[in-house]
This record gives structure tokens, C-alpha cells and sequence, in this order.
């Protein structure tokens, strides 16, 4: 028993915000680079990056929304509502880059740290902070539901955490007269982005791959299954999700009594998996009993 699809609806939501957010960061984006370049800071520079690849990436979510919501056809049975795990994959590649970017810079300016110009570097940064704080509150409500939009609103945190050092290490410089504090900055700045990174990354990866997906256990779905009176076995039973919340189940059972209707037997089951997991889309075949021999197996 399977249940319609209807991809792509709870990206439609969100795409305003992604609207929203992309245009701020993109005008502002030249500002941060053409500063950057002024007052030759590394932090704010590796900031600019990080406003570079949160456009970037508010791109891709936006093209990932708008591809999700295609219907499917005679080639694509599930349609497109995998772009949304794309578009993380994407996403988190360039954070990546960008982040291993940042720490190779860094490490030359370690072994020859030169002068900064704190007062632009403040000024450019505080405004560079409202920009992401904005696009934060924009984005908060779909991280929590669309890898794709977790994506963006990663890459935008980090660049909020990015602007915050760059502050920091204006305020120091300007007291202080210390710039190595500029690309001791950068290099937190990476070193906080990357293992977040690597999580979008798996997460993604494992919507890609058809792996379970977070927080189901394959193993009380089975019992589950198995508890119910009319079913003797349960085999071949599959778990993946076609984005982040839409988990899709198909596995073979054989009935304790094959005189009973499959039918109310596959209803019952497909209610108490909604119930139960939020799988709205199983589809479950009855076999005969002697089809199976030996253990059962996922």
C-alpha cells in the first residue's frame, strides 16, 4: 500500500525568506570584498568569503526549492525532491573550500603579519553582522525542516560568527596595536565552521545514499511489524527519505493465516507506521508463505 507524493510543498514556504535573504547579502557583498581589500584585513577578507559562498548557497537553495517543486514525469517517478539534499551537498563543499582557504591564507600571515586598517574593518563588520542577524531570523524557521535551507542557514550562521571576530579582532587591533590577532581570528573562524560542515555533509550524504533516515530505528520498525497479529515475518524491509522529511518504507511480509485479507492486514500496518514513525508512504507486499526460508533480513 503506498500513499500519493507531494513533494516540494514544504519548500515553497520558505522560499520568500530565501528571496529576502539572498538579495541583502549579495548587495552587500561587494561592500565587505571592495573593504577587505582596503584595509587589507584577513578576517574580514575570509568574512567577504563566507558572504561570497552565503550568496552562493542562497542561490542553490533557492534553485533546489524551485527544482522540488517540479512534478514528476514518465523519467523522474519521484520527481525532484532530492535537489534539496544536492543543494546541501553543494553548499557544504564550498564550505569547505572556503573554510581550508581561509587557514592556508592564515598560516602566511602567522609567519608575516602585516598592517590592518581596524577602523574600516570595524565599521564594514558591524554591518556586515546586521546583514547575517537579519538573514538568520529569515532563515531560523526552515532549518529545522529542509536540509537545503539548513544548508543556507549554516553558511549564514558562520558567516554571522565570521563578522563577530572580525569586530573582536578590529577592537583589539585599534587598542592594542596587535594584528596578529587578525588571522587568530580567521583561523577560529574555520575551525568552527568544518566539523559543522561535515555534519550537513553526512546528513546529505545520507539522504543521497537512501540511508535510514535520523532519528527512525530500523530495528522498532521491524518489532513493530512483527507485532502485529496477522504477521508472521518481515523481510527485505527498507527505510530511506526522498528529502528530510519524507521518510518512504517498502517491505514483504507473509501473513500468519493466509486465509485472512491482505488487504485489512497492509491497511492496518500502513496506519500504525503513520501513527507510530510518520511514514505516510509505505508499500507493503503480502507473499506466500513459502517464499521465505531461513532467517528474515532487512
Amino acid at each position: 500500500m503506498s500513499a500519493g507524493y507531494d513533494h516540494g510543498i514544504s519548500e515553497m514556504k520558505h522560499e520568500k525568506p530565501l528571496w529576502w535573504a539572498f538579495g541583502m547579502t549579495a548587495v552587500f557583498l561587494v561592500a565587505e570584498i571592495v573593504g577587505g581589500i582596503l584595509t587589507n584585513s584577513l578576517a574580514l577578507l575570509s568574512d567577504a568569503a563566507h558572504m561570497g559562498t552565503d550568496a552562493l548557497a542562497l542561490g542553490i537553495s533557492l534553485f533546489a526549492v524551485r527544482m522540488s517543486r517540479r512534478p514528476p514525469d514518465a523519467k523522474r517517478t519521484y520527481g525532484f525532491a532530492r535537489m534539496e539534499a544536492i543543494g546541501a551537498m553543494i553548499n557544504g563543499g564550498m564550505l569547505f573550500l572556503v573554510a581550508g582557504y581561509i587557514l592556508w591564507e592564515a598560516v602566511g600571515r602567522f609567519r608575516e603579519p602585516t598592517e590592518v586598517a581596524s577602523t574600516g574593518m570595524l565599521v564594514i563588520a558591524a554591518l556586515g553582522l546586521l546583514v547575517n542577524l537579519i538573514s538568520m531570523r529569515l532563515l531560523k524557521a526552515g532549518s529545522g525542516e529542509s536540509l537545503n535551507v539548513k544548508g543556507a542557514y549554516l553558511e549564514v550562521w558562520a558567516d554571522m560568527l565570521g563578522s563577530v571576530g572580525v569586530i573582536i579582532g578590529a577592537v583589539v587591533i585599534m587598542t592594542t596595536g596587535w594584528t596578529l590577532v587578525d588571522p587568530i581570528i580567521a583561523v577560529l573562524i574555520g575551525l568552527w565552521v568544518l566539523p559543522r560542515t561535515w555534519t550537513l555533509l553526512r546528513e546529505a550524504g545520507q539522504v543521497l545514499m537512501q540511508g535510514v533516515p535520523a532519528g527512525l530505528d530500523l530495528d522498532r520498525v521491524r518489532d513493530m511489524l512483527l507485532a502485529h497479529p496477522g504477521v508472521a515475518k518481515v523481510h527485505d524491509l527498507h527505510v530511506w527519505a526522498l528529502g528530510s522529511k519524507e521518510p518512504v518504507l517498502t517491505a514483504h511480509i507473509i501473513l500468519t493465516d493466509e486465509t485472512q485479507p491482505p488487504d485489512a492486514v497492509r491497511q492496518s500496518l500502513a496506519t500504525a507506521l503513520t501513527a507510530a514513525f510518520d511514514i505516510e508512504h509505505a508499500t507493503l507486499q503480502v507473499d506466500a508463505s513459502t517464499v521465505i526460508e531461513g532467517p528474515t533480513h532487512a
